[in-house]
């Protein structure tokens, strides 16, 4: 049986976890409004109506609250990312899958609005680089998972499946800054029209093998 210590020193630890998850989605709503640079403690604060203190109770510096931010954002894209990979379906299926959650439902989506922010201060800091860098092996490896796995059962034909994800991640990454910044004249069709016919050339498949082909 547990003792009531042991109880209370869980209950504490539950709440210091739930707290620094307010926080982290505090700063994320902050972030997207001021942006990475812009944000203070002090905006974190007045978002969750705590005191300055409290924030440097859970996380030393402003950096350290920012890095968990964007650490906390990263894994729960790669597992949704992960669940798609494995989802039911085909490799071309699967593939697509993957497309659409890469592609922006919108011009002001929020999960590419922070990340094509975190990659202009990755250029100085080198923590929030290296978030950057994984999120890049996170998307890279879910669309060469896919390819490998289509190569395995014949439906695909492509002799470099790290190298094919890498070219259609970096397609896509100029093509979404491009779609994010102007308004015109690409739209979010056209796009994932682009990033189709990409992965088909890729896979050796014929465009009409994905949707709207």
């Amino acid at each position: 049986m547990r003792s009531a210590g042991a109880s209370r020193r869980t209950s504490r630890a539950d709440q210091a976890d739930q707290r620094r998850a307010e926080l982290l989605d505090a700063t994320r709503r902050v972030v997207l409004e001021r942006g990475l640079a812009a944000t203070r403690v002090a905006d974190i604060a007045k978002e969750v109506n705590v005191s300055g203190g409290l924030i440097h109770y859970h996380f030393a510096t402003k950096d350290e609250l920012i890095t968990a931010m964007l650490r906390a954002t990263l894994e729960e894209e790669s597992a949704r990312l992960a669940e798609l990979t494995r989802g039911p379906g085909g490799a071309v299926e699967r593939l697509d899958r993957v497309l659409r959650f890469y592609i922006p439902e919108s011009r002001t989506d929020q999960s590419w609005i922070l990340w094509i922010d975190a990659w202009t201060v990755a250029v100085r800091e080198p923590a929030v680089r290296e978030i950057v860098r994984e999120l890049e092996e996170a998307w890279v490896g879910a669309v060469r998972r896919v390819i490998e796995l289509g190569v395995s059962t014949g439906e695909f034909r492509c002799p470099d499946p790290h190298g094919a994800a890498e070219r259609i991640d970096a397609m896509l990454d100029g093509l979404i800054i491009r779609y994010s910044l102007h308004s015109a004249p690409l739209t979010r069709e056209r796009l994932l029209d682009h990033a189709r016919t990409a992965a088909a050339r890729e896979t050796g498949v014929p465009r009409s093998a994905f949707p709207g082909g």
